[in-house]
């Protein structure tokens, strides 16, 4: 991506990511109530762990020193920065929940979406 990231403060990055994570564990747990998929979800800070049926994982981390947010799947891993109220991935621009449905569907097995923020 050529586009330059909007520039965020550390306080506004934090509030932003944590918008993010826990706007995925809100999901899981809507999931789990309407028994659409058994995803057991770890967080630890800045860290959230998914792990499928499968025992497939996706993890999805802050980079705070970056103002970046991470996302690795058996797929592979992607970067995304803040553009103009979007998280994109740094090199193909593809927002952060749309990349995210697709690996969670990829490691559920059935289409899974996730709402944002």
């Amino acid at each position: 991506m050529t586009a330059t990231a909007t520039p965020l403060s550390d306080a506004d990055y934090d509030a932003r990511t944590d918008a993010v994570l826990a706007s995925i564990e809100q999901d899981i747990d809507a999931w789990l109530d309407s028994d659409v998929i058994d995803v057991d979800q770890h967080r630890t800070g800045g860290l959230l762990e998914l792990q499928f049926p499968d025992r497939s994982k996706i993890v999805v981390n802050t980079q705070p020193p970056l103002h970046e947010l991470w996302l690795a799947s058996r797929r592979g891993g992607y970067h995304f920065k803040f553009f103009d109220g979007r998280w994109l991935d740094t090199k193909d621009g593809r927002e952060f929940f749309a990349r995210l449905s697709d690996e969670a569907s990829s490691h559920g097995g059935k289409t899974l979406t996730f709402s944002g923020v």
